[in-house]
C-alpha cells in the first residue's frame, strides 16, 4: 500500500484514473478516511481525471501521533503529498476539516492549486465549548461515545432509511478513527479562524453545502462564498454534513462543472 514520508509522518494515499489525467486532490473529514469519496471516483476517472485520495493526518492509515495539529499542518501535508507525486498543481477538493485544508492550501500554497472545492465546511467555529466537550467525550469514551450523535448530524434522516449500507459505512470510519487523530485535528478545528485570509484566496472557487447541514451550516457556507472574490455557492437538497454521500449525482456534478471549466 503506498504511504508517503511528510512532515515527519507516513501519509497513506491511493491514484485512480489515466496517469496523464488532470490531477484532483481529495481531503476527508474529520473522524473518517479517503474512502468517503469512494462515490466520486468512477465519475471524474471517466472524464479523464486522475483522482488522488490521502488519508488525513491523524486518519485511515495514516499516522496519527499524540498532540495538537494545526490547520497549516495538514496543509502543509497535502501540499508535501503533491511534492512527493511530482504534481505542480492539482484541483483540490475537501469536505469539512478537509474544506479547511483546502482554504489554508490556498493561502499558503496558492501556486499548486487549479481550483478549490470546498464543501460543507466552515471559516470558523465559534462554539468552542462543544468542541472541548467533544474531545473530552472521545479523550474518555473512544469514538464509540460519539459515533451515534456524529451519524445523526451528518446524514438527514431520511437518507439514513435511503442508504443504510453508506451509513453504515460512514459509521465504521468513525468508529475507527484513532482517538489522537480526532483530538488532534479537534484542536486544529478548534483554534482555526480563517475570516481574515479568506478574501487573499484567488483561484476559481466552489463551495457547496448540504441544506440540511447543522454542524458547518448554508449560512457558514454562504459567508465563505462571500468572502472569496468570485467563488460561487451550491446549495444541495435533501442533504446533511456529507452532501456528496447523501446526494452523490448533484455533488459530482457541481464538482464537474469547475473542473472541467478550468482544465
Amino acid at each position: 500500500m503506498p504511504h508517503a514520508s511528510i512532515n515527519g509522518i507516513q501519509l497513506y494515499y491511493e491514484v485512480a484514473g489515466p496517469g496523464d489525467g488532470t490531477p484532483i486532490l481529495f481531503s476527508n473529514s474529520l473522524a473518517s478516511n479517503l474512502t468517503m469519496w469512494d462515490l466520486q471516483v468512477e465519475p471524474l476517472e471517466m472524464e479523464g481525471f486522475k483522482v488522488i485520495r490521502y488519508d488525513s493526518r491523524g486518519h485511515g492509515q495514516s499516522d496519527a501521533p499524540a498532540g495538537d495539529y494545526s490547520i497549516e499542518m495538514l496543509a502543509d501535508d497535502a501540499a508535501g503529498l503533491l511534492d512527493h507525486l511530482g504534481i505542480a498543481t492539482a484541483h483540490y477538493c475537501g469536505l469539512s476539516k478537509g474544506g479547511m485544508v483546502g482554504r489554508m492550501l490556498g493561502v499558503r500554497h496558492p501556486g499548486r492549486v487549479k481550483t478549490l472545492t470546498l464543501a460543507d465546511t466552515a471559516a470558523f467555529m465559534p462554539a468552542k465549548d462543544v468542541w472541548a466537550q467533544r474531545i473530552e467525550t472521545v479523550r474518555h469514551g473512544g469514538m464509540e461515545a460519539v459515533v451515534d450523535g456524529t451519524v445523526d448530524r451528518w446524514f438527514t434522516a431520511p437518507g439514513q432509511q435511503r442508504i443504510p449500507d453508506e451509513v453504515e459505512k460512514v459509521r465504521g470510519m468513525i468508529l475507527s478513527t484513532p482517538v489522537d487523530g480526532f483530538i488532534g485535528c479537534g484542536k486544529a478545528i478548534m483554534a482555526m479562524d480563517m475570516r481574515p485570509s479568506n478574501p487573499s484566496i484567488d483561484k476559481p472557487t466552489l463551495v457547496i453545502c448540504g441544506e440540511q447541514d447543522t454542524g458547518t451550516t448554508p449560512e457558514q457556507a454562504k459567508e465563505i462564498a462571500d468572502a472569496i472574490p468570485g467563488a460561487t455557492l451550491e446549495l444541495i437538497p435533501n442533504a446533511a454534513h456529507l452532501a456528496n454521500i447523501e446526494q452523490p449525482v448533484a455533488f459530482t456534478n457541481a464538482l464537474l462543472n469547475l473542473v472541467m471549466d478550468n482544465r
